[in-house]
């Protein structure tokens, strides 16, 4: 798997403001980076419910020294915007989150060339999209997962040219088994993942039990199992939603702290999408061999 690269020095910067009209509020991002190297691909990662460009370091800086370029963007429901369940603005909440994805890769260019030196260190080419939680189905929405309406029918198609790759972790699964709360609250948890299409790695734990769905653990898993191929599921057997504290470390919603799944989560992801994006395969190739002697606290399928 990538490693960490202990001695690779990484760089974030942030507040970034990208043009985003009629949002109401200011749509801003964070990059990290690695201070050396060329021809780096780009994540653009969307956070879980009420988080922020500030959350997820010990994914972000891992993906960095690792050799990606990550750009996180502030969703209109971090806790910052005081957007609680009850305002009228939450219910297009989940619109807004893609459209800000959208207004990310659209300005790419721009977001980059406020780093000193970045852009021309930049792969354009190899621009992947990961979420977790509520972000995961964002992310899902770029990469061709469809919202069911009332009636059952597939939604918009939010699918973006410029990313060719992608991982989501705790994705939401089909709508049928939501729970009162989220039918009423999160009528938009009804994905369609038949038309996702875009390769992508599936993260699932297995102590992971929504609030949300009546279903268990296996709620998670519907992203890799209802999409169609190319798709890999990273199947974690005490993961919980949290996976060990992706936001930070013993951050209030970290119920199963582990900073060694942290890491596997991140490296994980770095492999697959080296591997997608036919940097090297090596990694990816050894996470599977990594299966056959490991402990069968994990494990990996594809299709």
């Amino acid at each position: 798997m990538p490693s960490n690269h202990p001695d690779q020095r990484i760089i974030a910067v942030k507040p970034i403001t990208v043009p985003a009209p009629d949002r109401g509020v200011d749509l801003q991002v964070k990059v990290t980076a690695p201070l050396s190297g060329r021809n780096l691909p780009v994540i653009v990662f969307s956070h879980g419910n009420a988080w922020s460009l500030d959350g997820y370091e010990p994914l972000v800086d891992r993906w960095a020294a690792a050799g990606f370029v990550v750009v996180q963007p502030t969703h209109l429901d971090s806790r910052r915007n005081g957007i609680g369940w009850d305002d009228p603005r939450f219910a297009t909440i989940w619109r807004v989150r893609i459209a800000d994805l959208h207004a990310v890769l659209d300005g790419l260019d721009g977001v980059l060339a406020q780093v000193d030196g970045l852009a021309t260190r930049v792969d354009r080419g190899r621009t992947a999209i990961v979420g977790h939680s509520w972000g995961a189905q964002s992310a899902g929405a770029i990469l061709g997962a469809r919202v069911l309406d009332a009636d059952g029918l597939p939604g918009e198609d939010f699918s973006h040219a410029a990313v060719s790759a992608g991982a989501l972790i705790g994705a939401t699964g089909t709508g049928d088994t939501l729970t009162p709360f989220a039918a009423e609250r999160l009528p938009f948890m009804r994905p369609d993942y038949s038309a996702m299409t875009t390769p992508a790695l599936i993260v699932a734990g297995g102590k992971d039990q929504s609030q949300l769905s009546t279903r268990g653990p296996g709620w998670f898993t519907d992203a890799y199992h209802l999409s169609p191929s190319p798709k890999a599921l990273l199947s974690i057997v005490d993961g919980e939603h949290t996976f060990g504290g992706l936001a930070g470390e013993m951050v209030a919603e970290t119920t199963d702290e582990d900073p060694a799944r942290v890491a596997l989560v991140a490296d994980a992801i770095s492999a697959y999408l080296f591997d997608a994006f036919e940097i090297s395969g090596a990694a990816w190739t050894d996470l599977g061999a990594a299966v056959a002697s490991g402990d069968g606290a994990w494990s990996i399928s594809s299709k």
